[in-house]
């Protein structure tokens, strides 16, 4: 059975793989995400999510003894420095689902944003993904105020104060290098 692990995304190394994702993942909300310049953000990366803005990028691995392959990804961008950040692009690739695989990028989010020393981490969904509201929850999210100008209809906005925030065991959260 294989196993999730979670490593900093390194670009330029990574940026391919990373942009695979993010198309993918914004394939799959079948949506227009042109208000956010995503193509932008494709064409720029890491962009807004490179250390140095305040930001991380993770990759989730599935491994087993012989191979990994890259199942998903999130990022973190500054959003009021120095105090709030945001999640954006958490994707996990659908035949890597169950496995565990967001949840550990969410716990490598938290250790991060604690880490730069944001104190709380605001994010958007969309109200059709119930799974990911879900997990957000199970996280420590509540729903906040719409904090920026989203087009979309019902998009839901969270906000967790990570201080609330329970991380898993540090071996479980360790991320590799």
């Amino acid at each position: 059975m294989a196993t999730v692990k979670i490593s900093p995304a390194e670009f330029p190394r990574d940026r391919e793989v990373v942009a695979g994702l993010f198309a993918a993942y914004a394939e799959s909300l079948n949506i227009d995400l042109s208000f956010q310049s995503f193509s932008d953000e494709l064409s720029q990366l890491p962009g807004k999510y490179a250390a140095e803005n305040g930001g991380a990028l993770f990759l989730a691995y599935a491994t087993d003894v012989a191979s990994a392959q890259v199942v998903g990804c999130v990022a973190l961008r500054a959003f009021a420095p120095p105090v709030t950040c945001e999640l954006k692009r958490l994707y996990v690739v659908p035949e890597a689902r169950g496995m565990g695989a967001a949840q550990r990028l969410m716990d490598a989010t938290f250790e991060a944003a604690r880490n730069m020393g944001y104190s709380e981490m605001l994010l958007d969904t969309l109200a059709s993904m119930t799974a990911a509201q879900k997990l957000y929850r199970r996280c420590g999210f509540k729903e906040t105020n719409k904090y920026y100008n989203n087009p979309i209809d019902g998009t839901v906005f969270m906000k967790a104060v990570l201080e609330d925030v329970n991380l898993p065991s540090e071996s479980a959260t360790k991320i590799s290098a």
